[in-house]
């Protein structure tokens, strides 16, 4: 009987011993793919993380985000890609301009719009936010140094009226970023008054191409209605001249009604006259007054079978 118990029980513990082994190897190789995944993962962030270091490449994102917006709010023919603002020097290309209708004529005024990404400064204050929150004053003061910099950049580039407006757009492509410009006091007016330049996010770019797009609606409502005024202007003045068309009508139709009038004056009068005369039979009237008499009567004729058919 202990025999028989003891391989029992061996048999026992062998069975859950490799269950056991079975469920933890499982484990283990789940724990070996989740690390194989995160280091994966760990990759393309580095990856990310050089895209956005390089300045070619980040100046490629910026530039490619800024060309979806205007392109999902904008037709092809309000604005242009690599345009040259600056007639005197053709190297200087700003990314975008939004074509705006010319006060005067019908030449359009360009918009300036160039993006930048000073990724480096703005990773520092992100990093001293998080790990050294008494040097955030000091980076943060450097990230407006640099937006300022890029803001002179465009402004001394693009801004040539009166080809293009008096002021340019610089367009930083996250909403942090353009946060952190709002935050440092003075520097967003500082912009606008020494540059000419209004710096815009993904979202407010959006609100200003909507206002835009208003504004295009307007000015053409507007010419359109300068059109039909003179369209107006030139009914009025042919109406007059149709008036006195109508009056001339009106004179000749009542000079030819008083002519009808004694034509049947003279007419009653000739009848009268002719009362005592005796009518003389239909044959005899044909051959004392000519043919003209036996057309006229042959037409009469023509005339009544006609109504009677």
């Amino acid at each position: 009987m202990r025999k028989t118990v003891d391989e029992k029980l061996q048999e026992s513990v062998e069975k859950r011993f490799n269950e056991s082994f079975k469920l933890i190897t499982e484990r283990l190789e789940a724990v070996h793919k989740g690390l194989g995944e995160m280091q994966t993962l760990a990759t393309g962030v580095g990856d990310l993380k050089k895209v956005l270091t390089n300045v070619k490449t980040r100046g490629t994102f910026g530039e490619v985000q800024l060309g979806a917006i205007l392109e999902q709010f904008l037709s092809p023919q309000q604005y242009i890609k690599n345009d040259h603002p600056d007639e005197e020097n053709e190297k200087r290309v700003v990314e975008y301009s939004i074509k705006l209708p010319g006060k005067d004529t019908d030449e359009p005024v360009l918009l300036p719009i160039d993006s930048k990404f000073p990724v480096e400064d703005y990773q520092r204050l992100l990093d001293a936010y998080d790990n050294n929150p008494d040097a955030v004053e000091a980076i943060s003061f450097q990230l407006g140094k640099s937006v300022e910099k890029c803001a002179k950049d465009i402004s001394d580039k693009y801004i040539k009226p009166p080809k293009t407006t008096d002021f340019a757009i610089l367009f930083v492509p996250t909403e942090g970023l353009y946060a952190e410009i709002l935050r440092r006091t003075g520097l967003f007016e500082t912009l606008q008054r020494d540059y000419k330049i209004t710096v815009v996010g993904p979202t407010n770019l959006v609100a200003f191409l909507s206002s835009l797009q208003m504004g295009f609606k307007t000015l053409a409502i507007e010419k359109r209605s300068s059109e039909v005024w003179e369209v107006l202007g030139a009914v009025k003045t042919q109406f007059s001249s149709f008036g006195d068309i109508l009056e001339k009508t009106k004179k000749k139709l009542q000079q030819a009604t008083n002519v009808i009038d004694q034509a049947g004056v003279r007419s009653r009068a000739i009848e009268r006259k002719l009362r005592t005369v005796h009518v003389l039979p239909q044959e005899q009237s044909i051959e004392l007054l000519g043919e003209a008499i036996a057309i006229e009567e042959d037409s009469r004729i023509e005339i009544e079978d006609d109504k009677n058919e």
